[in-house]
Protein backbone atom coordinates (compact mmCIF):
# COMPACT_ATOMS: atom_id res chain seq x y z
CA UNK A 1 0.00 0.00 0.00
CA UNK A 2 1.23 3.19 -0.82
CA UNK A 3 -0.05 4.34 2.82
CA UNK A 4 3.21 2.73 4.50
CA UNK A 5 5.77 4.66 1.86
CA UNK A 6 4.62 7.83 3.07
CA UNK A 7 4.66 7.40 7.38
CA UNK A 8 7.03 6.92 9.76
CA UNK A 9 4.77 4.31 11.33
CA UNK A 10 2.16 1.96 10.02
CA UNK A 11 -0.84 3.25 11.73
CA UNK A 12 -3.49 5.10 12.25
CA UNK A 13 -5.02 6.99 15.46
CA UNK A 14 -8.80 6.73 16.38
CA UNK A 15 -9.89 9.96 18.27
CA UNK A 16 -13.30 7.95 19.38
CA UNK A 17 -16.35 9.82 20.90
CA UNK A 18 -15.01 11.86 23.64
CA UNK A 19 -11.92 13.21 25.42
CA UNK A 20 -13.85 13.23 28.76
CA UNK A 21 -12.68 10.30 31.17
CA UNK A 22 -15.93 10.17 33.06
CA UNK A 23 -18.15 9.89 29.85
CA UNK A 24 -15.39 7.34 27.83
CA UNK A 25 -15.79 5.12 31.04
CA UNK A 26 -19.85 5.74 30.79
CA UNK A 27 -19.83 4.47 27.52
CA UNK A 28 -17.20 1.64 28.09
CA UNK A 29 -20.25 0.69 30.20
CA UNK A 30 -22.51 1.20 27.82
CA UNK A 31 -21.20 -0.39 24.89
CA UNK A 32 -20.05 -3.50 27.18
CA UNK A 33 -23.93 -4.14 28.10
CA UNK A 34 -25.31 -3.71 24.44
CA UNK A 35 -22.65 -5.56 23.44
CA UNK A 36 -23.63 -8.30 25.75
CA UNK A 37 -27.40 -8.12 25.03
CA UNK A 38 -26.73 -8.47 21.25
CA UNK A 39 -24.04 -11.26 21.47
CA UNK A 40 -26.62 -13.40 23.92
CA UNK A 41 -29.48 -12.32 22.07
CA UNK A 42 -28.62 -13.33 18.46
CA UNK A 43 -26.47 -16.60 19.76
CA UNK A 44 -29.49 -17.40 21.77
CA UNK A 45 -31.52 -16.62 18.19
CA UNK A 46 -29.24 -18.85 16.13
CA UNK A 47 -29.55 -21.72 18.74
CA UNK A 48 -33.07 -22.26 19.18
CA UNK A 49 -33.36 -21.63 15.05
CA UNK A 50 -30.87 -24.85 14.84
CA UNK A 51 -32.82 -26.84 17.46
CA UNK A 52 -36.02 -26.50 16.58
CA UNK A 53 -36.85 -28.63 13.19
CA UNK A 54 -39.80 -26.69 13.00
CA UNK A 55 -38.09 -23.44 12.38
CA UNK A 56 -36.30 -25.15 9.17
CA UNK A 57 -37.91 -22.80 7.15
CA UNK A 58 -35.97 -20.51 4.41
CA UNK A 59 -37.95 -17.43 6.67
CA UNK A 60 -35.65 -18.53 9.89
CA UNK A 61 -32.97 -19.34 7.89
CA UNK A 62 -32.48 -16.17 6.92
CA UNK A 63 -33.13 -14.80 10.06
CA UNK A 64 -30.16 -17.14 11.15
CA UNK A 65 -27.82 -15.75 8.89
CA UNK A 66 -29.69 -11.76 9.75
CA UNK A 67 -28.64 -12.68 13.07
CA UNK A 68 -24.55 -14.00 12.57
CA UNK A 69 -24.72 -10.62 10.74
CA UNK A 70 -25.78 -8.49 13.68
CA UNK A 71 -23.46 -10.29 15.93
CA UNK A 72 -20.37 -9.99 13.43
CA UNK A 73 -21.36 -6.41 13.26
CA UNK A 74 -20.62 -5.81 17.02
CA UNK A 75 -17.52 -7.92 17.22
CA UNK A 76 -16.12 -6.32 14.25
CA UNK A 77 -16.73 -2.81 15.87
CA UNK A 78 -17.16 -3.48 19.79
CA UNK A 79 -14.22 -4.75 21.30
CA UNK A 80 -11.66 -2.35 19.42
CA UNK A 81 -13.60 0.92 20.30
CA UNK A 82 -13.82 -0.41 23.93
CA UNK A 83 -10.22 -0.89 24.06
CA UNK A 84 -9.84 3.08 23.34
CA UNK A 85 -12.43 3.98 26.29
CA UNK A 86 -10.34 2.33 28.34
CA UNK A 87 -6.71 2.36 28.01
CA UNK A 88 -4.35 5.01 26.30
CA UNK A 89 -4.05 2.79 23.77
CA UNK A 90 -5.82 4.79 20.55
CA UNK A 91 -3.57 3.56 17.94
CA UNK A 92 -4.88 0.71 15.12
CA UNK A 93 -2.58 -0.96 12.51
CA UNK A 94 -2.76 0.37 9.05
CA UNK A 95 -3.93 -3.04 8.28
CA UNK A 96 -6.06 -3.75 11.13
CA UNK A 97 -7.74 -0.89 10.06
CA UNK A 98 -8.20 -1.68 6.61
CA UNK A 99 -9.78 -5.35 7.74
CA UNK A 100 -11.83 -3.69 9.92
CA UNK A 101 -13.33 -1.55 7.48
CA UNK A 102 -13.51 -4.57 4.59
CA UNK A 103 -15.41 -6.86 7.23
CA UNK A 104 -17.63 -3.75 7.63
CA UNK A 105 -18.21 -3.31 4.36
CA UNK A 106 -18.60 -7.09 3.41
CA UNK A 107 -21.35 -7.50 6.55
CA UNK A 108 -23.29 -3.88 5.99
CA UNK A 109 -23.96 -5.19 2.05
CA UNK A 110 -24.63 -8.97 2.98
CA UNK A 111 -27.10 -7.68 5.07
CA UNK A 112 -28.96 -5.39 2.41
CA UNK A 113 -28.97 -8.63 0.24
CA UNK A 114 -30.35 -11.03 2.90
CA UNK A 115 -32.95 -8.69 3.66
CA UNK A 116 -34.27 -8.35 0.35
CA UNK A 117 -34.14 -12.44 0.17
CA UNK A 118 -36.43 -12.11 3.28
CA UNK A 119 -38.40 -9.72 1.29
CA UNK A 120 -38.69 -12.01 -1.76
CA UNK A 121 -39.80 -14.88 0.52
CA UNK A 122 -42.34 -13.29 1.96
CA UNK A 123 -43.53 -11.93 -1.58
CA UNK A 124 -43.45 -16.04 -2.64
CA UNK A 125 -45.22 -17.41 0.29
CA UNK A 126 -48.45 -15.12 0.50
CA UNK A 127 -48.52 -14.12 -3.44
CA UNK A 128 -47.84 -17.59 -4.79
CA UNK A 129 -48.63 -19.72 -1.34
CA UNK A 130 -48.92 -23.42 -3.81
CA UNK A 131 -45.16 -22.56 -5.61
CA UNK A 132 -43.51 -21.82 -2.37
CA UNK A 133 -41.80 -25.13 -1.94
CA UNK A 134 -40.63 -25.07 -5.24
CA UNK A 135 -39.42 -21.69 -5.80
CA UNK A 136 -38.17 -21.50 -2.04
CA UNK A 137 -36.43 -24.67 -2.20
CA UNK A 138 -33.32 -25.24 -0.33
CA UNK A 139 -31.19 -25.24 -3.51
CA UNK A 140 -32.61 -21.68 -3.98
CA UNK A 141 -31.93 -20.40 -0.21
CA UNK A 142 -28.52 -21.25 -0.05
CA UNK A 143 -28.00 -19.31 -3.41
CA UNK A 144 -29.19 -16.40 -2.33
CA UNK A 145 -27.48 -16.42 1.25
CA UNK A 146 -24.16 -17.35 -0.92
CA UNK A 147 -24.65 -14.66 -3.30
CA UNK A 148 -25.59 -12.16 -0.46
CA UNK A 149 -21.92 -12.89 0.91
CA UNK A 150 -20.39 -12.95 -2.61
CA UNK A 151 -21.44 -9.39 -3.57
CA UNK A 152 -20.41 -8.18 0.18
CA UNK A 153 -17.05 -9.29 -0.18
CA UNK A 154 -16.67 -7.86 -3.64
CA UNK A 155 -17.67 -4.50 -2.40
CA UNK A 156 -15.47 -4.95 0.33
CA UNK A 157 -12.14 -5.58 -1.65
CA UNK A 158 -13.25 -3.00 -4.40
CA UNK A 159 -13.24 -0.38 -1.44
CA UNK A 160 -10.06 -1.43 0.37
CA UNK A 161 -8.75 -1.43 -2.71
CA UNK A 162 -9.48 2.18 -3.60
CA UNK A 163 -8.53 3.83 0.04
CA UNK A 164 -5.18 1.40 -0.18
CA UNK A 165 -4.12 2.96 -3.17
CA UNK A 166 -4.16 6.63 -1.76
CA UNK A 167 -1.69 8.65 0.07
CA UNK A 168 -1.58 9.30 3.56
CA UNK A 169 1.06 11.76 4.21
CA UNK A 170 0.53 14.38 7.15
CA UNK A 171 -2.28 13.48 9.57
CA UNK A 172 -3.16 9.91 10.76
CA UNK A 173 -6.07 10.49 13.04
CA UNK A 174 -9.20 9.38 12.27
CA UNK A 175 -11.95 11.39 13.77
CA UNK A 176 -14.13 8.74 14.27
CA UNK A 177 -14.53 5.61 16.58
CA UNK A 178 -13.33 3.04 13.91
CA UNK A 179 -12.08 2.48 10.72
CA UNK A 180 -15.06 3.88 8.35
CA UNK A 181 -14.72 4.27 4.60
CA UNK A 182 -15.36 8.58 4.75
CA UNK A 183 -12.78 9.28 7.68
CA UNK A 184 -9.93 7.31 6.15
CA UNK A 185 -10.95 9.52 2.74
CA UNK A 186 -10.76 12.46 4.44
CA UNK A 187 -7.02 11.85 6.14
CA UNK A 188 -5.61 11.25 2.61
CA UNK A 189 -2.68 13.65 0.61
CA UNK A 190 -3.66 12.54 -3.18
CA UNK A 191 -6.45 13.08 -6.02
CA UNK A 192 -9.77 11.18 -4.17
CA UNK A 193 -12.23 11.92 -6.63
CA UNK A 194 -12.01 8.14 -8.05
CA UNK A 195 -12.51 5.95 -4.73
CA UNK A 196 -14.96 8.28 -4.10
CA UNK A 197 -16.79 7.92 -6.85
CA UNK A 198 -16.35 4.48 -7.27
CA UNK A 199 -17.20 3.31 -3.27
CA UNK A 200 -20.35 5.82 -3.90
CA UNK A 201 -21.76 3.81 -7.12
CA UNK A 202 -20.87 0.76 -4.81
CA UNK A 203 -22.57 1.73 -1.53
CA UNK A 204 -26.05 3.51 -4.17
CA UNK A 205 -26.10 0.40 -6.26
CA UNK A 206 -26.06 -1.84 -3.16
CA UNK A 207 -28.79 0.25 -1.37
CA UNK A 208 -31.01 0.97 -4.36
CA UNK A 209 -31.04 -2.50 -5.51
CA UNK A 210 -32.09 -4.05 -2.13
CA UNK A 211 -34.37 -0.85 -1.70
CA UNK A 212 -36.21 -1.68 -5.14
CA UNK A 213 -36.51 -5.48 -4.10
CA UNK A 214 -38.01 -5.26 -0.63
CA UNK A 215 -40.31 -2.28 -1.96
CA UNK A 216 -41.52 -4.32 -4.67
CA UNK A 217 -42.01 -7.43 -2.56
CA UNK A 218 -43.99 -5.78 -0.02
CA UNK A 219 -46.14 -3.28 -2.64
CA UNK A 220 -46.91 -7.15 -4.03
CA UNK A 221 -47.83 -8.37 -1.03
CA UNK A 222 -49.88 -5.50 -0.10
CA UNK A 223 -51.91 -5.68 -3.41
CA UNK A 224 -52.79 -9.41 -2.97
CA UNK A 225 -53.80 -8.52 0.51
CA UNK A 226 -56.16 -6.34 -0.67
CA UNK A 227 -57.94 -8.19 -3.51
CA UNK A 228 -58.62 -10.71 -0.73
CA UNK A 229 -62.07 -10.20 -0.12
CA UNK A 230 -63.04 -13.14 2.38
CA UNK A 231 -61.98 -14.01 5.77
CA UNK A 232 -61.18 -16.95 4.56
CA UNK A 233 -58.40 -15.59 2.57
CA UNK A 234 -56.88 -13.72 4.43
CA UNK A 235 -56.84 -16.59 7.74
CA UNK A 236 -54.71 -18.07 4.77
CA UNK A 237 -52.65 -15.70 4.02
CA UNK A 238 -51.60 -15.66 7.66
CA UNK A 239 -51.54 -19.10 8.01
CA UNK A 240 -48.60 -18.92 5.04
CA UNK A 241 -47.32 -16.05 6.45
CA UNK A 242 -46.85 -17.78 9.59
CA UNK A 243 -45.61 -21.56 8.72
CA UNK A 244 -43.93 -20.97 5.54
Amino acid sequence: MNAWNHTNEPEFMLVGLTDSKEIQLVLSVLFLLIYLITVLGNTGMMLIIHLDAQLHTPMYFFLTHLSFLDLSYSTVITPKTLQNLLTSIKHISFMGCFIQLYFFVLLAAAECFILSSMAYDRYVAICNPLHYPVIMSPRRSYALITGSYMIGAMDSSVTVFCLSTLNFCNSKVIHHFFCDTFPILALSCSDTYDAEATIFILAGSTLLLSLITISSSYVSILSTILKINSSSGLLQVATATVWS
